[in-house]
C-alpha cells in the first residue's frame, strides 16, 4: 500500500475487508440514497428459445426485492415450490436489478405475477435449466449522491483514483458487504454455526442477534425473544416482514428442534448461511496475504491459479498448483491473462497450502474451532460443501465516470462492468473510503 494508508471503517473489518488498494483519500459520499442510484443488469448467454421445452424463463426487473423473498413470492404466485425457481446469479436488495430465472413448467397467464416494483420483461420457453453463475458478468451504473467535495474537484480526484486502481491492474476481489445482509450482517455467523455442528446457536443468532440498521420493531422483538424465549409470544411479536424469522418460530412453537426449525428455510437459504462462512474466511485469507506481504496477483510455489475460459468466465473447480517446476509457466500465464491467482472457499475438499501461504489458512480455521471436514455438515449432509476457488485479484475494469445534475440532486456517476461474483460496492469502497481513517506506518512501496 502506498502513501499514508487507510484503515477501513469497523463494520468492514468484522467481515474481512481488512485494507485499501489504493493510497489516496476518498470523496465519502451516499450510495444508494435511492434504489434507482444502483443499477444492476447481468450480462448473459441466454438460454436459446425453444416453444417446445419444459423451462420457462423471465426475465424481470425488481426494485428493493432481496434474492430470495422475490422467489418465494415469485414461487407462490406462479403455484409452484419455491426450490424450483433457479436463477443466475443473487442481486442486492437496494437497487433496480434485472435478473433472469427459470422454472420446470409452464409460462405464466396474464396477470399472475403480480407483484409491487416487479415488472416481466420477457417470458419464453427453453430446454437449458438455469444454474447459479449462468451470467458472465454484469452492467452496472451507480450514482454516488451527497458527495462533499464540489463537482469539478470530485471528478478530479475520482478520476486520480481510477488512474491508481488502472496502475494496479485492479482491486482486490472481496466479497462485499451485502453478502452477509444487506440490514443484518450475520450470515456468515449463523454459517459458521452450523459448519461447527451448533444449529441452537444458529438459531439464536438468526433470531436474536441485533443490527444497527434495523426497524425498531424488528430490533424490539428480537431483544425481547432473546428475554423470555418463548417461540409463541415471539410470533405475535416478530413483524410480518421478517417471515423466515417467522417460519423458525412457528416451528419451534410446535415443539421442534433448533436443526427441524431451520429446515423450514428451505434449501437454498440454508446452504447461503454455508456459503456466506466461507465468503467471511475468503476475505480474512485475501487480508491476511496481503498483511503478510505477499502478493495477490503474482504466484508463488505453493499458490494455486485458475484458468480464464475461452468466454472470459473463470470456473472455480479444477484449480492448478504452482510448484517450482511450472512456477515460470504459471508466471507467464497470469502475465498473459489466461490465468489468475486464486485464494480457496473452503470445503472438506480444499487441499492442504503449501508454501508462505499454507499457515495463514490454517490460523483461521483454527481460530474457529473449525477444520475441513467440518464441512461435511454431518448433521446437516444436504448443506456439506466440498469447497471452490474464487480469484484474489479483480482486473481493472472499463470505468467512466461523470458528474450529473438533475434538478433534485447531483451525483457522481459510475458505469463499467465486472465479471461475474466480483462486486461493485467493493470497487466503489476504493473511490469511496466512508468511514476509513489514516493508517499511520503503511509501507510504501507495496506491490500487490
Amino acid at each position: 500500500m502506498a502513501g499514508p494508508g487507510w484503515l477501513p471503517p469497523e463494520e468492514e473489518r468484522l467481515l474481512g475487508l481488512e485494507f485499501y488498494a489504493t493510497a489516496q483519500p476518498g470523496l465519502g459520499g451516499r450510495l444508494k440514497r435511492e434504489a434507482a442510484d444502483f443499477r444492476v443488469e447481468e450480462l448473459s448467454a441466454y438460454p436459446r428459445p425453444d416453444p417446445d421445452g419444459p423451462i420457462t424463463v423471465l426475465r424481470v426487473e425488481s426494485q428493493g426485492w432481496e434474492q430470495h423473498e422475490l422467489t418465494h413470492r415469485l414461487a407462490q404466485a406462479l403455484g409452484i415450490p419455491t426450490h424450483a425457481i433457479r436463477w443466475a446469479g443473487t442481486k442486492d436488495r437496494r437497487a433496480v436489478a434485472e435478473r433472469i430465472l427459470s422454472y420446470r413448467g409452464a409460462p405464466p397467464q396474464p396477470g399472475q405475477v403480480s407483484l409491487p416494483r416487479v415488472e416481466v420483461r420477457e417470458v419464453y420457453r427453453t430446454r437449458e435449466e438455469l444454474v447459479l453463475g449462468h451470467h458472465y458478468g454484469n452492467r452496472f451504473r451507480i450514482v454516488l449522491r451527497e458527495v462533499a467535495s464540489p463537482p469539478e474537484e470530485a471528478v478530479s480526484r475520482a478520476r486520480r483514483l481510477k488512474e491508481e486502481l488502472h496502475g494496479l491492474h485492479g482491486f482486490p476481489n472481496f466479497f462485499g458487504v451485502q453478502r452477509f445482509g444487506e440490514v443484518r450482517p450475520v450470515t456468515h455467523s449463523v454459517g459458521r454455526a452450523l459448519v461447527q455442528g451448533d444449529a441452537a446457536g444458529a438459531v439464536d443468532i438468526y433470531l436474536c442477534e441485533l443490527a444497527p440498521g434495523e426497524t425498531p420493531l424488528g430490533s424490539e422483538a428480537r431483544a425481547a425473544f432473546a428475554e423470555h424465549r418463548d417461540p409463541a409470544r415471539a410470533l405475535r411479536e416478530f413483524p410480518p416482514a421478517l417471515q423466515f424469522e417467522r417460519q423458525i418460530l412457528d416451528h419451534l412453537a410446535r415443539g421442534q428442534s433448533a436443526a427441524q426449525a431451520l429446515r423450514a428455510l428451505g434449501h437454498p437459504l440454508r446452504t447461503l448461511f454455508v456459503h456466506a462462512y466461507q465468503s467471511y474466511l475468503f476475505n480474512r485469507y485475501l487480508s491476511r496475504r496481503f498483511a503478510a506481504g505477499l502478493s495477490l496477483v503474482e504466484p508463488a510455489s505453493g499458490d494455486w491459479l485458475l484458468r480464464v475460459a475461452r468466454d472470459g468466465t473463470i470456473p472455480g473447480r479444477d484449480p492448478v498448483p504452482v510448484t517450482p517446476d511450472n512456477l515460470s509457466e504459471a508466471r507467464a500465464l497470469v502475465q498473459e491473462g489466461k490465468a489468475r491467482l486464486a485464494g480457496p472457499l473452503v470445503g472438506y475438499e480444499t487441499p492442504r497450502l503449501e508454501g508462505p501461504a499454507g499457515p495463514l489458512l490454517e490460523e483461521l480455521l483454527d481460530a474457529d474451532h473449525v477444520c475441513r471436514a467440518s464441512f461435511e455438515l454431518r448433521s446437516a449432509p444436504d448443506l456439506a460443501s466440498a469447497g471452490n476457488w474464487r480469484p484474489l485479484w479483480c482486473p481493472d475494469p472499463t470505468l467512466s465516470l461523470e458528474w450529473e445534475s438533475p434538478p433534485e440532486a447531483a451525483g457522481l456517476r459510475f458505469e463499467f462492468n465486472l465479471p461475474r461474483g466480483s462486486y461493485a460496492t467493493v470497487l466503489l469502497r476504493e473511490f469511496r473510503k466512508s468511514g476509513a481513517t489514516a493508517a499511520l506506518g503503511s509501507d510504501s512501496t507495496r506491490e500487490f
